[in-house]
């Protein structure tokens, strides 16, 4: 049994087949790849784009998608053993995976950190637990990572570049927000770019918003198997300079989790990494460098409206793909 938890678990061959069955997906929506099929979409954190992308992907394919949302559908859950459980959870994620396990062929979990202490978060307890006890394949919807989000991005730069992405300038920059946010899609983009042999530059304002050694170390061991090259930027134009694809997402600076509060006048400093179009012309070919942004984004905040219209940001292609991939992962899992 295979899950589906960070594509860092997957063979560079295994998601690029991945990425060919979701553009087949893309060019004819409909099939039976899931008849008789049901997953089970567990949220403990608000979704948009992915609780309707699974529902509606599980549909095109015949099959069939429940939402749970624990503590409010359904009963809070515990995930550490040995815990005595006489505060607010009713029970153990031992029991929730296997009962689940026998209904559906499936589940899928989104479950953010904690925001406490990250030596915790990292650990991503929740995910870890559903694919400990369940017996059927798990899919992560964005935990510490965003794995699905990954192949929506990279099937989006296929659609515009080609399969062959090697050589490509990507920047995945850091930008402001008002609010420190989870790390999870910077981690990603900097994990399948490098794994697609780009050259990467993670632009940020200063060292203490590195991301997480562990995915830091995975660009590495990516650089070293599969070409590009990594390096890590504080200067804006430089950075921005002759880059094909310019990525940009806000995180927290690791240093200061669960103590945002002092992190917050050091953030607001950096109000100037907003993506604009004095920045865009900078990008390749006089300023024709692709844009992108997971969503949801603050417009005027993390990038201005002319860059969000722009022809030339795929942010929307990008959600759309979300369904596509969806649809490719769970075939594939199924399948076996």
């Amino acid at each position: 049994m295979k899950h589906f938890l960070n594509t860092q678990d997957w063979s560079r061959a295994e998601l690029d087949a991945v990425l060919d069955e979701a553009a087949a997906s893309k060019a004819s929506k409909f099939g039976q790849q899931m008849a008789g099929k049901s997953i089970a979409l567990v949220f403990f954190n608000p979704s948009l784009r992915t609780r309707t992308s699974f529902e509606i992907g599980a549909t095109q394919m015949g099959g069939h998608a429940v939402v749970l949302a624990p503590g409010k559908d359904a009963w809070p859950i515990e995930f550490d053993l040995g815990t005595v459980m006489d505060g607010d959870t009713e029970e153990h994620i031992a029991e929730v995976a296997k009962v689940l396990s026998r209904y559906v062929d499936l589940i899928g979990v989104r479950a953010f950190p904690k925001f406490v202490d990250w030596s915790v978060d990292r650990q991503d307890k929740v995910l870890a637990g559903f694919a400990k006890y369940a017996t059927v394949p798990v899919i992560n919807l964005e935990t510490i990572t965003h794995p699905c989000q990954e192949l929506a991005h990279a099937l989006a730069l296929r659609e515009r570049f080609g399969k062959d992405l090697r050589g490509r300038k990507y920047v995945l920059t850091w930008t402001y927000h008002p609010k420190a946010l989870n790390t999870a899609v910077a981690n990603s983009a900097l994990t399948i770019a490098t794994r697609l042999g780009m050259d990467v530059t993670l632009l940020c304002p200063n060292e203490q918003y590195l991301l997480d050694e562990r995915y830091m170390g995975w660009a590495q061991q990516n650089v070293a198997e599969s070409g590009g090259s990594l390096q890590v930027s504080h200067d804006i134009d430089a950075a921005y300079r002759d880059a094909d694809v310019v990525y940009a997402k806000s995180w927290g600076a690791l240093p200061f989790f669960g103590n945002w509060a002092d992190e917050k006048p050091m953030r607001d400093e950096y109000k100037h990494f907003i993506v604009d179009e004095r920045k865009m012309a900078l990008t390749r070919d006089g300023g024709k460098g692709l844009f992108s942004h997971c969503l949801p984004l603050r417009r005027n905040v993390k990038a201005t409206d002319g860059v969000m219209d722009s022809p030339n940001c795929i942010a929307i292609d990008e959600a759309e793909n979300r369904l596509h991939v969806q649809k490719a992962v769970m075939a594939r899992l199924l399948r076996g």
